[in-house]
């Protein structure tokens, strides 16, 4: 390999050069959005090799992906021409799971454990559960082994008590918060039994050996003399305490963004960027403040977001342009989410024409429900697209479930909606489904016979009321059919239809809207509840489908156009990844950039969504519309609707107040005239 000596200070800017050739001793690297982080990491890494002649093993470089630590020790390989570098870099859990195969007998852990992965782990749990009570899961109104495993991570991610957590989160079943604690301690035992781990238990037994152990927390501290960390801001509190107690000798360097902080719902501790020169006493603070992304007056706004920011939320910055460019955000009014949907189609058309690859392109946006809309344009209009936030609106599990429900109401006939909605009942298969069946036909049969038996009625008319399937299907002899553990939900399931049917069968006009209402209100509701952690999410992209409803006056308009849509956006292979706009949630859009940035829904209540105002966590939804700007490096349009059809009729939306937050001079109000 052709390698000559690293130009540090010619290939560096004067602040990243000062971060890579700091001195031994505590740093704290603020490296703004679009800085370049990575190469200022790489270029450490480097010098500590090179220049401090350090050897490869004595340096612990944490990451939160195993792709981030692979691209470093390439660029690293690069960079030097060393044949070794760091083997000891990686995610937290890969190093913790490495430690503990060295150390883990002191607790008890043989050499040859395994780790269990999020499905063996749920399993794990739902026999721990079935052993320890038989009939807990047969109690539709029990939260689920996953709902109950999900939370037991947060609690271990977060230092907090599973009890108190799960009573806070789950009121409504204080009653049975005793049992749930035992089964969660069975779960440690039976880990501990089996010589199994699972994932959280690397870094919480890793932390319990550096605790508990004197003589292994010396050895990690001798082991490794220097210590980086990227994304330091992600880190939640057991993993800045494994830092520490193997830090010492305070030879740290964490570089981050308090910034760019907006994961603390997974269990990431705002305060430990915060208090780091506190817990590390002669912090020298470095900060990166050269945006090599984005052009002047996109980053005029994203230091005017930074600027509101309360004054002990983060260290104070003003990031720096360093290319050129005059052409202002724009934002842009719209009338409801269909305009919007409207606009973003006739503008990405206009981008294309003018050259921008649709690749260039990506729409970003708080909440998953918030695109749906959108997705129903680019499908009716042809304009490939990708989702790379999850599945497309109507490809999720719980859509397509609740969809189901609407099309067994309009039409009792149809079988796959009908196998697919029982199906989620535990322990029913095709099998059951069809006896269900058979057994509410014979009793439509046994209806249809008393109802001809019923004679005329006071005014003389022959009384034949139409037999009803749904009264069948809520009889005891198509109740039998369902297993035990089933038979409460099916009951449940069977009365929400009886309950919904009328809307559609009555004197009264029907409403769409209000059928999807009842629905939501039914059996789903408490189902999702108490089979998916993140339910809340799930149940707002439920009720967006009651502003869509919303549109039609029949509920086979309304169907035909979900069925219809669900069929279009199934299909996977509509263009390549490089010839399609990108959808995505600001979330899953950390780390990346685009030439043009769409940042759609911006709406109070939407931006930041109304959970996190009740709940008094504006600020960091403040830095997630932060984060959204500083993808953007060429244009950047940011919209929201002025009204939206939900629950109680037509709502008035207001624009965010981050956007109240911005002076005018700092971008373009475009006005869109509406298409109808």
């Amino acid at each position: 390999m052709d390698w000559s000596p690293i130009d540090f200070k010619g290939d560096l800017n004067e602040d990243q050069y000062a971060a890579v050739t700091a001195e031994p001793g505590p740093a704290l690297v603020l490296a703004g959005a679009g800085s370049g982080k990575t190469r200022t990491l790489t270029y450490r890494v480097a010098w500590l090799l090179i220049e401090k002649r350090l050897y490869p093993d004595q340096l612990l470089l944490l990451t939160f992906t195993n792709k981030a630590a692979r691209e470093m020790i390439e660029r690293v390989q690069e960079l030097t021409g060393l044949g070794q570098t760091p083997r000891w870099s990686g995610t937290f859990h890969s190093i913790g799971g490495r430690l503990l195969r060295r150390y883990g007998h002191h607790i008890g852990l043989s050499q040859n454990y395994t780790i269990m992965d999020q499905s063996d782990a749920e399993s794990l749990m739902t026999s721990i559960i079935k052993e320890s009570d038989k009939l807990f899961l047969k109690n539709k109104d029990h939260p689920k082994p996953k709902v109950i495993h999900s939370l037991l991570s947060y609690a271990r991610n977060t230092e907090q008590s599973f009890e108190d957590l799960f009573r806070d989160r789950y009121p409504w079943h204080d009653k049975i918060t005793g049992e749930v604690c035992g089964f969660v301690k069975l779960y440690d035992t039976a880990k501990r039994e089996q010589q199994v781990v699972d994932y959280d238990d690397l870094l919480v037994l890793w932390l319990r050996l550096l605790k508990d152990f004197p003589e292994v927390r010396r050895a990690c501290q001798e082991h490794f003399p220097y210590i980086l960390v990227d994304e330091y801001q992600d880190t939640n509190i057991i993993q800045a305490s494994i830092i520490d107690l193997i830090g010492t000798h305070h030879n740290i360097m964490a570089v981050g963004d308090d910034a760019q902080c907006i994961y603390t719902w997974r269990g990431a501790h705002f305060e430990n960027i915060r208090s780091f020169p506190e817990r590390h006493p002669g912090t020298r603070i470095y900060k990166i403040l050269t945006n090599y992304r984005s052009i002047p007056p996109i980053l005029a706004m994203a230091n005017n977001v930074l600027a509101h920011q309360p004054g002990d939320a983060g260290y104070p910055k003003e990031l720096v342009a360093s290319r050129t460019g005059e052409l202002r955000p724009y934002v842009v009014p719209l009338m409801d989410t269909r305009q919007q949907a409207q606009f973003l189609v006739s503008r990405i058309e206009a981008l294309y024409d003018e050259g921008i690859d649709l690749s260039d392109i990506v729409i970003l946006y708080r909440a998953h429900y918030q695109a749906l809309d959108a997705q129903l344009e680019f499908t009716r209009r042809g304009i490939p697209f990708i989702i790379t936030s999850g599945l497309r609106f109507f490809e999720q599990a719980h859509v397509k479930d609740f969809v189901a429900q609407l099309r067994i109401l309009a039409n009792p006939d149809d079988s796959p909606a009908f196998e697919r909605l029982l199906c989620l009942l535990p322990k029913v298969g095709p099998a059951t489904v069809r006896k269900c069946r058979d057994a509410a036909d014979k009793a439509m049969d046994k209806l249809r016979k008393k109802a001809g038996e019923a004679g005329p009625d006071l005014f003389g008319k022959e009384h034949v009321p139409e037999p009803d399937f749904f009264a069948a299907l809520a009889s005891e002899e198509v109740a039998n059919k369902i297993p035990a553990d089933a038979r409460d939900d099916f009951k449940s399931l069977a009365a929400t239809f009886l309950e919904v049917r009328p809307l559609l069968t009555g004197d009264q006009p029907v409403v769409p809207s209000r059928i999807v209402e009842q629905v939501l209100e039914g059996w789903y509701g408490d189902y999702i509840r108490n089979v998916y952690p993140d339910w809340d999410n799930r149940l707002e992209d439920l009720q967006s489908i009651i502003s869509f409803a919303s549109r039609f006056e029949t509920m086979s308009e309304l169907l035909a156009q979900l069925v219809l849509m669900n069929s279009e956006t199934s299909d996977k292979h509509i263009e390549p990844e490089d010839k399609a706009v990108r959808m995505s949630t600001i979330h899953q859009a950390k780390g990346l950039e685009f030439p043009v940035v769409f940042l759609i829904s911006c709406a109070d209540e939407w931006l930041p969504l109304r959970r996190a105002i009740e709940e008094g966590d504006v600020d960091e939804e403040r830095r997630l519309f932060y984060v959204a700007i500083t993808r953007a490096m060429d244009e950047l349009y940011i919209s929201f609707p002025m009204m939206h059809a939900g629950r109680g009729g037509v709502q008035r939306l207001m624009p965010s107040r981050f956007l109240a937050e911005i002076p005018r001079e700092s971008y373009e109000k475009l006005s869109v005239r509406t298409s109808w």
